[in-house]
């Protein structure tokens, strides 16, 4: 396999070649084929500010999400000093064998390329990077990866799938007259983030405490939140513009170290379609 250094750039319509490839060795199932849409009768059990943000996301009158493809672009940084990157990502996500492939590019002093990959799989979690494609730089797992994956890729669904969470392994709890808790399942695993809506029954932030920050002296337990800055609306349904990704460290400080755009965003993407 040829280094990441010589893949060619990716298109508005194709993902890069190692996303495909990553996709492709995943060994995913296939694509529950679309089932029947949703009904007010399959909300009608949940807690209120649950029905009215899957009102607001349009979920009800479509068949439930099964999986989906994204790309983004926007700024990373990988501490409170160091400088933001230019970042470019694709990932795929499925709620049949919940995973999460999530590949970035980013360009150090704006000229070196770095990869990364973060992934859930089969109930395990790995962070990975290298510079010029070869060189590594991180290589996390364990654990502390596997719960900071599932929560990633709950968040994911909150704020780009809702329609992946109406399945048996997610939860819900009100925690107020605009707040809710949602949690899955996965593997004997549960964790779960408040969701807090705005005026329109979407999402303004989310936050959760499933989630480990990898620091210079180790992996800490923090909270951690992707505040929503921006919503559009395309085929009928809202679709997350812009949002950030932020720690809130235990001593007090905040972390912002994401800031991305969704550029494109399909659902129902069979694997092998995510990996051609």
């Amino acid at each position: 396999m040829s280094p990441d250094v010589a893949e060619p750039p990716a298109t508005a319509e194709r993902p890069p070649r190692a996303f495909r490839r990553g996709v492709a060795a995943a060994g995913l199932p296939a694509v529950a084929t679309e089932g029947a849409p949703v009904t007010e009768d399959d909300l009608a059990a949940l807690p209120p500010p649950v029905r009215r943000y899957l009102h607001a996301m349009g979920v009800v009158g479509r068949p439930r999400t099964r999986s989906f493809r994204a790309h983004l672009s926007g700024r990373f940084r990988r501490g409170p000093d160091a400088p933001w990157m230019p970042c470019d990502a694709w990932q795929y996500n499925t709620v049949d064998g919940i995973t999460r492939l999530f590949r970035m590019r980013l360009l150090v002093g704006r000229a070196v390329p770095l990869w990364g990959w973060d992934t859930y799989r089969a109930g395990h979690g790995r962070m990975r990077g290298k510079l010029l494609g070869l060189v590594p730089v991180a290589n996390g797992s364990g654990p502390e990866f596997d719960t900071s994956e599932l929560v990633t890729w709950l968040d994911d669904a909150v704020l780009m799938a809702p329609g992946m969470l109406l399945d048996p392994r997610v939860g819900w709890e009100e925690t107020g007259a605009d707040s809710f808790r949602v949690a899955v399942t996965d593997a004997g695993r549960t964790v779960g983030a408040e969701v807090r809506l705005g005026a329109h029954g979407r999402p303004y932030d989310v936050r959760t405490d499933d989630r480990w920050a990898d620091l210079p002296g180790g992996l800490v337990r923090a909270t951690w939140s992707t505040p929503v800055l921006d919503w559009g609306v395309v085929d009928g349904r809202p679709r997350l513009g812009r949002a950030c990704a932020v720690w809130h460290l235990p001593d007090g400080r905040e972390l912002p170290y994401g800031d991305m755009t969704v550029t494109d965003l399909e659902y129902d993407i069979a694997p092998g379609e995510a990996a051609r």
